[in-house]
């Protein structure tokens, strides 16, 4: 069998599998027009929704961005590869020129979640439709500026909170959530029990020749140089991110939001902090617990980087509490749990290895969640096509990030915060309202929705 005809019988069926999901309206390949695409942030993540697009689209990539010459050169090798092409892929270390240059039609931004918001705006001024992984920003107000922009340039953004398009969790929204199987929900608990907080104490180094240490710091804080922050050590820092909150909360919230057909959150309280003694320089909160409240609806998020997990089927996971029956769901599984003498319902993630065998030879891949981001880009092509919203689209990427983003200020803070999305403010807190945009570092210039 040829390639081109091996490919042809994988994207339909890809497809197939996504119309049996969502009436899309995609029913074979041909109606995909060749997109230009180019990717921002080669790392992991970025390298793998990139291999995930290939898989069930034809697009040409036409330039990569990173700030780190010896991973942007691996990434390269191993995209090319991928493709099957023999021409020079177009590199750059300044995603702005990227975009430029080359004005791709779609931009997949895979960077720190520092640069999200940023990167998202310049591309979708620039013509492209944006697909931007979680956090979408690590301020309130750089996420309103997203939003806005979005809106204005009339592009199509989604965010990678796959949850949306995780297929035993579609499953479950339809034949659990919205058949009412749950009755009346009241209570909702989220957790994630990942020891996934980095603790070490790296001496400062000089930085080295092949990496571009002031753009990739960018409109972050400039923290003194201790080794390559790939794969996770810049996760450790504020300066960078929102912590487990905007990292693992942000997905289990989300997907109960989606679940449940919940917006913003009436008010978000949290507690927590670094509890546990450790000789490492990470300053995020290895204990959280945030309350986001709704009328008569507590969702209930919880994390410890320690100890043990409160349920080892479901380490990182929501469970939802309604009057008939619990759900529980995570990326591995879910069980229904009916009150009474019902019909317990248990579901397994999805795997492809058998359409998708090169899944097996790529590196660090999660098996698991790889069908999850297939659909989630089929539905990103499928809002293009059609003009209309995608699942995660950046309205529901910035409530999800923003309420955690709140939670972190309310445990700073030490009290409840409402946020008023139509006057940007936090209700009766002036205070509160003065940390929905933190100060950038030169010569970078924040965004606001107005100026978009």
């Amino acid at each position: 069998m040829s390639l081109n005809r091996r490919q042809f019988i994988r994207n339909s069926s890809a497809l197939f599998a996504y119309s049996s999901l969502k009436s899309s309206g995609l029913h074979e390949w041909g109606v995909l027009p060749k997109r230009r695409v180019a990717l921002v942030g080669t790392g992991w993540y970025g390298k793998s929704d990139l291999f995930r697009l290939m898989q069930v689209a034809p697009i040409e990539v036409v330039g990569l961005c990173d700030v780190d010459k010896n991973q942007l050169q691996e990434a390269a090798q191993l995209i090319g590869a991928r493709s099957g092409s023999k021409a020079k892929m177009p590199l750059y270390g300044d995603y702005r020129k990227l975009l430029a240059e080359q004005k791709p039609e779609i931009v997949l931004i895979g960077s720190p979640d520092h640069w999200h918001a940023l990167q998202a705006i310049d591309a979708i001024k620039s013509g492209a439709h944006v697909y931007v992984q979680k956090p979408i920003s690590v301020d309130v107000i750089e996420g309103e500026a997203v939003l806005a922009a979005a809106r204005k340039y009339k592009r199509v953004v989604q965010v990678g909170t796959q949850r949306r398009s995780t297929p035993h969790l579609v499953e479950a929204k339809k034949n659990i959530v919205d058949a009412g199987l749950l009755g009346k929900v009241h209570h909702v608990e989220m957790c994630c029990y990942y020891h996934m907080r980095n603790n070490s104490n790296p001496p400062l180094q000089a930085i080295p020749d092949f990496l571009d240490y002031d753009m990739w710091t960018g409109p972050a804080p400039l923290r003194p140089y201790d080794g390559l922050p790939h794969r996770g050590w810049w996760r450790a820092f504020m300066e960078y991110g929102n912590g487990i909150m905007g990292d693992m909360c942000i997905h289990m919230f989300d997907a109960v939001r989606w679940m449940l057909g919940l917006g913003w959150p009436k008010g978000i309280s949290s507690t927590g902090g670094i509890y546990l003694d450790n000789p490492g320089k990470s300053n995020i909160a290895d204990t959280q617990t945030a309350i986001f409240a709704y009328d008569g609806l507590n969702c209930v998020w919880q994390h410890r980087t320690w100890g043990t997990s409160a349920d080892p089927e479901y380490p990182w996971a929501f469970k939802i509490y309604g009057e008939h029956g619990t759900l529980c769901g995570s990326p591995m599984q879910y069980d229904f749990i009916p009150d009474g003498n019902g019909q317990k319902i248990h579901r397994d993630c999805l795997y492809e290895r058998e359409k998708y065998p090169e899944d097996l030879a790529e590196k660090d891949i999660e098996l698991h969640a790889a069908p999850a981001t297939r659909l989630h880009m089929l539905d990103f092509l499928a809002a293009i096509e059609k003009g209309g919203r995608p699942v995660a689209d950046i309205e529901q990427g910035h409530i999800s990030t923003a309420s955690c983003i709140l939670a972190n200020m309310s445990m700073k803070l030490g009290r409840p915060l409402r946020y008023d999305p139509a006057k940007m403010e936090v209700v009766g807190d002036a205070e509160a309202t003065g940390l929905l945009e933190r100060t950038y570092r030169g010569p970078w210039v924040h965004p606001h929705p107005g100026s978009v």
